[in-house]
């Protein structure tokens, strides 16, 4: 399905230099969050951009930038995309392909080289691959590596969204380390301040008790166990709540943990929510405890709604953004008594971050879009 908006770019004007920006779906995540900022900015410098999914659906299909032309292939994933993508590149002929996560990546690849149009390829990594692969059956441990040494290669350039990201790629993927460009995340565009004023609807901000936030997939990777634990440690000494945001398959031994931990009256999983700003806004502290990232957006946006923040060391991403702890709290990986001291420290009021606000300016959306683009149109 190709669903051209109210602005397309086929009229009788003289054609602009076209990009596509490949996904499966714009499903809630960091990644699909920062391809429509990529495409929002984009648009703006004058580009005429195709946001090409496998399927369209998920939770950011309403919030396609206007004059972004929307093109399904009616794919069940990225693999079976494939041979839609390389008819797509064929026929729209793009100046340039984007595509983000490993398995995207793999097929964005191979979509280019079965097309033969010689169209440039962009391939972002988001994720610290070697966590990731930790995770997995053997048998993608083994391939993934030399899959993404073989395919990467291939690429126009290869982009890593954190210095611990680049350094993980070189190590697993064993590409040249001057190949990898490190380009952080478009995570503050032109809207983030009006979405950051917006009313947070939720009976708990009415009155006088903090809240501790978490935003994120409810999953292993973020390890909501431990920050469930934290929070029992802290609620031994004093009175407090806990929201987590986000959707997904811990759910269930998650609402258990409350209870077992004898929480539950106090912690609260709303569920998926399009704009979390304003909840990070109204928080006393915001706590990521992530096992792995790649670059963690949440923690960007938490520290530019100017709300104090803890974060796990894990790698990587977060002491990039915290500057090893000068714009907010790091504590190890999986130590509950750790997370809690610090979570303690914010709610007495005894730490004090250093203002982030120049540092912020390295994740400003215009700015990023303007490095991707030397990457996308470096032919031009």
């Amino acid at each position: 399905m190709t669903k051209p908006p109210a602005h397309d770019s086929l009229t009788d004007q003289p054609p602009r230099r076209r990009l596509a920006l490949f996904l499966p779906s714009l499903a809630g995540g960091g990644a699909e969050r920062m391809m429509l900022n990529l495409a929002a900015s984009f648009l703006k410098s004058g580009y005429a951009v195709d946001l090409v999914l496998a399927r369209a659906q998920g939770e950011y299909m309403e919030q396609i930038p206007e004059g972004a032309r929307l093109v399904e292939l009616d794919a069940s994933k990225p693999l079976t995309a494939v041979p839609g993508l390389a008819q797509y590149l064929r026929t729209r002929q793009p100046h340039a392909l984007l595509s983000t996560m490993t398995h995207v990546n793999l097929a964005a690849l191979w979509a280019a080289r079965l097309s033969r149009t010689g169209v440039r390829c962009v391939v972002r990594e988001a994720e610290h691959l070697s966590s990731r692969l930790a995770m997995c059956a053997l048998r993608h441990r083994w391939t993934m590596p030399r899959l993404v040494r073989q395919e990467y290669a291939r690429a126009d350039a290869v982009v890593a969204t954190s210095q611990g990201v680049a350094q993980d790629l070189y190590r697993v993927g064993r590409l040249p380390r001057e190949r990898i460009q490190v380009v952080y995340n478009p995570v503050i565009d032109s809207t983030f301040r009006k979405r950051c004023a917006t009313p947070a609807i939720h009976p708990w901000f009415d009155d006088s008790l903090p809240i501790i936030l978490g935003v994120g997939r409810l999953t292993a990777q973020k390890d909501f166990t431990t920050l469930l634990k934290a929070f029992a440690l802290v609620k031994r000494g004093r009175p407090a709540r806990l929201m987590i945001l986000g959707e997904g398959e811990e759910r269930p031994r998650l609402e258990r943990l409350a209870q077992e931990l004898g929480v539950a009256a106090d912690v609260d999983m709303p569920g998926f929510v399009d704009n979390p700003y304003p909840y990070m806004a109204r928080a006393a502290a915001f706590v990521l405890s992530s096992r792995w990232e790649g670059l963690p957006n949440v923690l960007i946006e938490a520290l530019a709604c100017g709300t104090r923040v803890i974060s796990t060391d894990c790698p990587s991403g977060p002491a990039e953004i915290l500057d090893r702890g000068r714009y907010g709290q790091l504590v190890p990986v999986g130590e509950p008594e750790a997370m809690a001291r610090a979570m303690e420290r914010v709610l007495s009021g005894n730490f004090q971050a250093a203002d982030p606000t120049h540092h912020l300016n390295q994740f400003d959306a215009n700015r990023v879009a303007a490095q991707y683009l030397q990457l996308l149109c470096k032919d031009a």
